[in-house]
């Protein structure tokens, strides 16, 4: 070592040059308190944390042998000071709690961390504590606690997701809703994992980012991918943003996304609000046809009101003879329409074997099919190889029965735009073609098939 490096080397040991300014810098400039003791328990350091958190200036500590006379009551002294200095022979740091006094008089409650330091010769040359108020402390030991239930027991999914929207860390929850690991998710973008919906999520993250957390919770409906397929999920979804507490001002470090998955009530209250609007429809559509002189006239009625949020066609065939069935009402095959009367009295329909209409009169039960898995131009052909109009993609036929025999038969058809028809449908559907069949019954139409 040269002789200008050794004078560097001890003027900053002393206190003095450029050394001892920049751990001056280094130490004013700590979150913590700091303070430093020589072996013999003189106050050696102490920074402008620690004069925050007392009152007590640097100037005004360092010097003074332990804490007796100001900074601990005579009592308390001997023994913070005998504690803090133990560190100098234990292996590693110790943790203590005492109170300390403010310049003021006040008693704080401190933590204390303190480790032992050495000499060049490596014998025990001092101490330095860092610490803080214990509250302080048991705020952040409080934060710590609950990000890690958060991200280890939370009964609801918490995503951290970056300025980029892409998930930084995702808890057990979230993963298992999202049908994924929770490592396998992280730094992906999001239209990876949601098919449907993504739009919706990126831009509810991307308004936090810009303008902060919303005031309300959103639901979001979400079509999600995973190794099983595909599957729709409602979230409901709350949002935080998350700043740098370290920044001066406010620097956006990402959002914090918690959700409940609310799927399977979201279906319930749909399904009983389908149900709802049905049975209300089949309570109007009785009382309409109450008033209609017409059997005939009573029927289409009823599949009129039936129509409303089921389906795009109805079509209304009577039976004529054995396996023959004459279409008599239908509604329009270009346009939305009522269910109107067939013009010249109906017309006799030659249905391919295997049709689903003759399979719902032979069952003498609901019969589903569909042409979703064709291409548009196939799909019109499925449907004029049946008789129906071109937009039908899924159709729902039953059969007409009245007094023990088949009166007839009723289709409802669907188009692209509507899902295909499940068994909830059937059940409503038989409910409207029984109504429709006791109307056809007293209007004296159909001729019982030998089949039924």
């Amino acid at each position: 070592m040269s002789a200008s490096t050794s004078e560097t080397a001890r003027r900053a040991a002393d206190g003095q040059g450029p050394g001892a300014d920049l751990l001056a810098a280094l130490l004013d400039g700590m979150d913590a308190a700091l303070c430093a003791f020589d072996a013999d328990g003189t106050v050696t350091h102490w920074n402008r944390e620690a004069e925050r958190i007392l009152g007590w200036s640097a100037e005004e500590a360092v010097g003074r042998s332990g804490f007796e006379g100001w900074a601990a009551r005579r009592a308390d002294a001997a023994e913070a000071l005998a504690r803090l200095m133990a560190a100098m022979e234990a292996p590693g740091r110790l943790v203590h709690e005492f109170a300390l006094l403010r310049k003021d008089g006040g008693r704080v409650l401190v933590r204390t961390q303190s480790a032992g330091v050495r000499g060049p010769d490596g014998a025990p040359a001092g101490v330095y504590c860092a610490f803080g108020e214990v509250h302080a402390q048991i705020d952040l030991e409080r934060s710590i606690a609950l990000s890690e239930a958060l991200f280890e027991d939370a009964s609801w999914g918490v995503v951290l997701v970056d300025v980029d929207l892409r998930p930084t860390v995702v808890n057990g929850y979230a993963a298992r809703t999202m049908g994924a690991g929770r490592t396998t998710l992280l730094g992906r973008p999001l239209g990876e994992l949601v098919v449907q919906g993504v739009e919706e999520l990126e831009g509810a993250l991307q308004h936090v980012l810009a303008e902060g957390a919303p005031r309300a919770l959103a639901e979001v409906w979400v079509t999600l991918r995973t190794a099983e397929g595909e599957r729709r999920r409602c979230w409901r979804s709350g949002f935080v943003r998350l700043s740098s507490p370290l920044a001066e001002e406010p620097v956006p470090l990402g959002v914090g996304w918690l959700f409940q998955d609310v799927t399977e009530e979201r279906l319930a209250e749909q399904e009983a609000d389908r149900l709802r609007f049905r049975y209300s429809q089949l309570h109007r559509a009785g009382a309409a046809a109450a008033e209609c002189e017409d059997p005939m006239e009573a029927a289409t009625v009823l599949l009129d009101f039936a129509l409303a949020g089921f389906a795009d066609h109805a079509l209304l065939d009577l039976a004529a003879g054995e396996r023959r069935l004459v279409r008599v009402a239908a509604t329009p095959a270009g346009a939305p329409g009522p269910v109107v009367p067939v013009a010249g009295g109906g017309i006799p329909l030659r249905y391919p074997s295997g049709h689903p209409v003759l399979q719902a009169v032979s069952r003498t039960g609901p019969v589903r099919a569909s042409a979703s898995a064709a291409t548009a131009r196939g799909a019109e052909e499925w449907a004029v190889e049946r008789h129906w109009p071109r937009d039908a993609v899924h159709a729902l036929c039953l059969p007409l029965r009245s007094r023990g025999r088949t009166v007839g038969a009723v289709t409802f058809l669907r188009a692209a735009s509507r899902t295909a028809f499940e068994r909830p449908d059937a059940v409503y559907a038989d409910t409207v073609a029984a109504r429709v069949a006791a109307s056809l019954d007293l209007a004296g139409a159909g001729v019982p098939s030998s089949e039924t």
